[in-house]
């Protein structure tokens, strides 16, 4: 039978959309939202770093999560755009089963990540008296290094698995990146363990981290609305809030229809624009949202500009 299959070393990604005229004003709306991501989350990273009153739990994490957000647009985009022009729309196996694991590798860690700063949030209103202790400086650093490795060991499993499967006749993705399921659809053989790690894994760390998020925030707003009396603080407590609890919404609306639905071929289509939202525009959106709504970050941005002007 291995003498009848045409082995595979490289694969064709056919993009976002089959209708060529559109190309141009994709890459051009791409483009720009990478910029966005790249110097807003930038800017993020950059006064998080130089400016000493940022030096808290909250903004180291908000820190993590700039550089999380460039990174994982990193990983699809420049190809991405790249194929929007190209003839050949090549990627090589070993490349493909690379942009894979950072793929899952770094969404997975923004979603514990996401998770993280919601506990910290929790903690800072509901606990303030213990947060110095909890969230003292060598725990911060030890979570973020532990929600850097733990994802890059999960992504480890998919990517290995996807690599031993055997790729017979097309090479053709349908799909602008490489994913597990769109490659799952061009691999011969039994696929069954790979597609019920895919929705397992997948599904019980997406649930399980939205609940946990979730459960963080019901139990802030039902603390703020008990306990305190002063509207000024209640107004100011949910403030600081909103803008991280608006990027989880943002995060996980798409991730959660694609993994969490059943696997179909039809499905295809929907996933490649689905997974635009969550690649393109969720990291360029963070970093507008937390300017925008946080009044620290903002006052940052114009400390830094008026001394570089």
């Amino acid at each position: 039978v291995l003498l009848n299959h045409t082995f595979i070393t490289e694969f064709l990604l056919l993009g976002v959309t089959d209708i060529q005229e559109l190309n141009p004003i994709l890459f051009v709306m791409v483009l720009a939202m990478y910029f966005i991501n790249v110097f807003g989350n930038g800017a993020i990273m950059m006064i998080v770093i130089l400016d000493s009153r940022l030096y808290s739990p909250m903004y180291f994490f908000l820190g993590n999560l700039a550089c999380l957000d460039i990174c994982f647009s990193t990983v699809t985009v420049p190809k991405m755009l790249e194929n929007f022009f190209s003839t050949s729309k090549a990627i090589s196996f070993l490349g493909c089963i690379t942009q894979l694991h950072f793929f899952h590798f770094l969404g997975c860690t923004d979603a514990l990540l996401l998770t993280v700063m919601a506990f910290d949030r929790f903690v800072a209103i509901c606990r303030p008296l213990h947060y110095p202790s909890i969230m003292n400086r060598q725990v911060c650093i030890q979570v973020a290094a532990t929600i850097w490795a733990i994802p890059f060991l999960h992504a480890l499993v998919h990517s290995i698995l996807t690599s031993q499967l055997n790729f017979c006749g097309s090479n053709r993705i349908h799909h602008f990146f490489c994913d597990v399921k769109p490659l799952l659809e061009l691999a011969c053989g039994n696929t069954e363990l790979n597609r019920w790690l895919l929705n397992t894994l997948a599904g019980t760390i997406g649930i399980g981290l939205f609940f946990l998020t979730f459960l963080s925030y019901f139990y802030i707003v039902t603390y703020l609305f008990l306990k305190t009396h002063s509207c000024s603080m209640l107004h100011k407590a949910l403030s600081t809030c909103a803008s991280h609890f608006m990027v989880v919404m943002i995060f996980y609306a798409p991730v959660l229809f694609i993994y969490i639905n059943p696997d179909s071929g039809s499905s295809l289509e929907k996933d490649r624009i689905i997974a635009v939202m969550y690649t393109v525009v969720t990291p360029a959106l963070n970093p507008l949202i937390y300017a925008l709504r946080n009044k620290e970050v903002r006052c940052a941005l114009n400390r830094k500009l008026r001394i570089l002007i």
